[in-house]
C-alpha cells in the first residue's frame, strides 16, 4: 500500500478511511454495472475490493439501477444510481485486473481511485462507421449461418448497416431504448421488403432476420440468466423484461414494415 491506509489509522480515524474504501467499491461497481457486467460480478468486485482493504464488514445490494453499498461496523453506506447501461467489455477487463492489482498489494486507495476514475473517463468506443461497418457484416454473415442465399448477402448487409445507423441516429435524439430499436427495426424491415420487391433479394424472412440480430439483445439475456441462477432474481427479473422489451420492440417494428408488403 502507499501509505493512505496508515496515515488513516496514525490519525485514528477509521471512519474516514471506510468512507475512502466504500467510493472505491461503489465506483468500481458503478463502472461494471454500466458497461454489462452481470450482478454476481459486481457485488463480488465490490466485496473483494473492500476485504483487500482491511474492510471485512461490507455489504452490497445490486440491482440493475442502483448499487447500495454499507460498512456495517463504521456506519457507512452510500448509494449511487445507475440511469444508463450499455456493452463495453473492456472497461469490464480493466476493472478486473484493477481489482486483482489490489488483491496483490500493488495498489493503495489514492492510486486504485485515480485509475478507477481513468477508466471511467474513458471513451475507447469504435467510432460510428466502424460499427455501422461491423453490424452490416455481421448481418450478411448471420445470412449465411441462417442458411441463406449468396444474392441476399449485399440486401442484408445494406439492412443492418442502415439498422445499426438507424439506432445510434434515434438514441440521439432520444435515451428511450425502446424507440430507437423499434425505428431501426422499421427501417430494416422496408429495406428487406424493397430489396426482394425490385428483384435484388428472393429470401424476405433470412434478410431480415439477418439483419436483425445485431439489435438482439444478447447481453441482456445471458446476464438475466445468469443472475437468476445465481439467485439475484431482483436483477435477473429486471433484465428479462429489459431484454423482452427489446425483442417486442424488434418484433413489431418489423410486423409493421412487413404490413407494407
Amino acid at each position: 500500500m502507499n501509505g493512505f491506509q496508515g496515515s488513516y489509522s496514525m490519525n485514528e480515524n477509521k471512519t474516514g478511511f471506510a468512507h475512502e474504501v466504500a467510493a472505491i467499491c461503489v465506483l468500481a461497481g458503478k463502472i461494471l454495472l454500466q458497461n454489462g457486467a452481470e450482478t454476481f460480478r459486481v457485488e463480488d468486485t465490490m466485496n473483494r475490493i473492500a476485504r483487500n482493504f482491511s474492510v471485512n464488514e461490507a455489504q452490497s445490494f445490486v440491482t440493475p439501477t442502483g448499487i447500495i453499498f454499507s460498512i456495517e461496523d463504521r456506519d457507512v453506506t452510500q448509494l449511487v444510481r445507475i440511469t444508463h447501461r450499455g456493452t463495453n467489455l473492456r472497461k469490464v477487463t480493466q476493472v478486473n485486473s484493477l481489482s486483482r492489482l489490489i488483491a496483490e498489494g500493488e495498489l493503495g486507495l489514492s492510486e486504485a481511485y485515480r485509475r478507477l476514475k481513468e477508466i471511467e473517463r474513458s471513451d475507447h468506443v469504435y467510432p460510428n462507421w466502424i460499427q455501422i461497418v461491423a453490424a452490416a457484416a455481421a448481418s450478411s454473415c448471420f445470412l449465411l449461418m441462417f442458411l441463406g442465399k449468396w444474392e441476399d448477402a449485399l440486401p442484408a448487409f445494406i439492412a443492418g448497416g442502415v439498422g445499426q445507423a438507424g439506432t445510434i441516429y434515434f438514441h440521439r435524439l432520444t435515451k428511450v431504448k425502446f424507440f430507437s430499436e423499434f425505428m431501426s427495426s422499421i427501417l430494416i424491415g422496408l429495406i428487406a421488403v424493397l430489396s426482394v420487391k425490385i428483384g435484388a433479394g428472393s429470401e424476405l424472412n433470412k434478410i431480415i432476420i439477418g439483419a436483425v440480430m445485431p439489435l438482439v439483445p444478447g447481453v441482456a439475456i445471458t446476464n438475466a440468466v445468469r443472475d437468476v441462477m445465481a439467485g439475484d432474481l431482483v436483477s435477473g427479473l429486471s433484465k428479462s423484461a429489459e431484454a423482452g422489451l427489446t425483442a417486442f420492440a424488434v418484433g413489431i417494428g418489423i410486423a409493421l414494415a412487413l404490413s407494407f408488403n
